[in-house]
């Protein structure tokens, strides 16, 4: 218990010694960091949307859980599946995950690391190195030992926390890349529905408009049949039919291959894709709400604009870190172990063995390797200082155009309904007028086409509308909130 006592001490004195000495360099140092405080950058938004001057207001619902607002249960079923199984999701989790490990493995740098050792050696000191062989030269021993190397690099310029720093703002800025892929997702995938459904009611209305025109062919048939028209007519009306008809293959190769794309969107195959999807369902529309938030408020919201201001973050770290190699780096270092050429003697008193004290390391030579990489990473940082403004611009710019697109697609489709409804009565008009005789079956054929264009194009332009309403909920960073994408990804 004495030899004990004695040797726990000592040990200690040691350490103590070795902590006075590391006070002595913080004290030497002034505690001084390298690098700079990292400010975000104030970037200045318009105070209010160009689109307001230009027309209406365009307002929006809630942006969280935007796709619920169109009240279709297929687009709620096709988002969440996606969700669950797409892919590229997956690896932009997966790469969430890598950044949580390298903030863990920049933090483990503030800690000091301890190895164990331990072996068995069989030694024979040499004759001929003046160690006569009285004195012990030509034996052979067996060395036992057992111990432990501490070495404990010191952050006493702020090196390492500014590496954790950095580490810390690139972890968000993949976190929020994360987000803005998910933003990003979903509104693909209800672009994609709605790719489907719009396709769907083109179908329809073309199959519609094949059954109108074979009675229109009938109907030229039958006065070709009374000697009241001639062939010409049969000719024109098979013409006209055929054309139609000619365009449905390749709007069903149309929604085969959007139907292709929501697979991949979904992680899975088509079959599962049309389970979804179901029978045909009218083109969703989501309702008119209130005024959009100020440009500001709109910015703070997008999980990209967030991603690359945590890039900039990550960076400004960077150049302190660089700035640490112009200094020495200070450590303690330590090892104790026992030894003993004696199996049974290792762990008495008698065989303990050990040192410590500081150390530093001071790099006073490069060739200008360090100031060069200094000047990289703060070329780096201004880099990124631009994306994020160009970032701010884009997002301002793609709000403002899909309030634009939303109010002049609402004027279109506005005139296109008006449009259609005089087509078809047009269209009644003049086949009652062929039937009389009145007019000639070129005007019949003319109404047709007038009216299969302005069908078509109106069932288009509600894809459209409905299109630029998830351009804008994308715009404004709808989604998932943000505390609730994690759980969509723990599960």
């Amino acid at each position: 218990m004495k030899t004990s006592f004695a040797f726990n001490r000592t040990f200690s004195a040691t350490i103590q010694s070795g902590a006075v000495a590391l006070i002595s360099l913080i004290s030497l140092s002034g505690c001084k960091f390298v690098g700079t405080d990292y400010e975000a950058p104030q970037v200045a938004a318009p105070d209010a949307w160009n689109q307001r001057i230009i027309g209406s207001p365009v307002g929006v619902l809630a942006v969280d859980y935007w796709w619920q607002q169109f009240e279709d249960e297929s687009m709620n079923q096709l988002i969440d599946a996606a969700i669950e199984s797409n892919k590229s999701l997956a690896i932009a989790y997966e790469r969430v995950l890598q950044a949580r490990s390298a903030r863990q493995i920049s933090n483990s740098a503030l800690f000091p690391t301890i190895d164990g050792t331990g072996g068995i050696s069989r030694e024979r000191t040499s004759e001929n190195i003046g160690v006569s062989k009285a004195a012990g030269g030509g034996d052979s021993d067996t060395f036992y030992s057992v111990g432990a190397d501490l070495t404990w690099e010191l952050d006493v310029l702020g090196g390492v926390r500014r590496s954790i720093e950095s580490a810390d703002a690139g972890l968000q800025a993949v976190e929020e890349s994360y987000r803005d892929f998910m933003v990003l997702l979903i509104a693909e995938v209800a672009r994609n529905y709605l790719d489907v459904r719009t396709v769907e009611e083109r179908i329809v209305l073309a199959k519609q408009n094949i059954k109108n025109q074979k009675g229109s062919l009938k109907l030229a048939n039958d006065r070709f049949d009374a000697g009241l028209a001639p062939k010409q007519d049969i000719t024109q009306a098979q013409t006209n039919l055929s054309d139609t008809q000619a365009f449905l293959p390749q709007l069903r190769q149309q929604r085969t291959t959007t139907v292709n794309r929501l697979a991949i969107l979904l992680g899975g195959y088509s079959s599962a894709v049309e389970t979804l999807l179901g029978k045909h369902e009218i083109i969703p529309m989501p309702p008119q709400g209130t005024e959009i938030e100020t440009p500001a408020e709109v910015l703070r919201a997008r999980p990209d604009i967030r991603a690359a201001e945590r890039q900039l973050a990550a960076q400004h770290a960077r150049v302190g870190v660089a700035e640490a190699d112009l200094y020495p780096r200070f450590a303690l270092n330590g090892n104790f172990a026992l030894l003993s050429n004696e199996s049974g003697d290792v762990f008495e008193s008698g065989s303990r063995a050990y040192g410590f004290g500081p150390a530093f390391r001071w790099n006073l030579f490069s060739a200008g390797l360090v100031r060069s990489q200094i000047d990289i990473e703060e070329s780096r940082t201004r880099e990124a200082l631009l994306k994020y403004e160009n970032a701010v611009l884009e997002a301002v710019e793609e709000v403002e155009t899909s309030m634009s697109g939303i109010a002049n697609e609402r004027d279109r489709l506005q005139s296109l309904k008006l449009g259609s409804a005089s087509a078809k009565e047009t269209v009644s008009l003049v086949k009652d007028n062929y039937s009389k005789g009145l007019v000639d079956f070129q005007n019949v054929l003319d109404a047709e086409r007038t009216a299969t264009r302005i069908e078509d194009s109106y069932a288009v332009s509600q894809g459209l509308l409905a299109q630029a309403y998830i351009a804008l909920y994308s715009a404004l960073g709808g989604g998932y909130p943000d505390d609730e994408v994690e759980l969509n990804r723990s599960k």
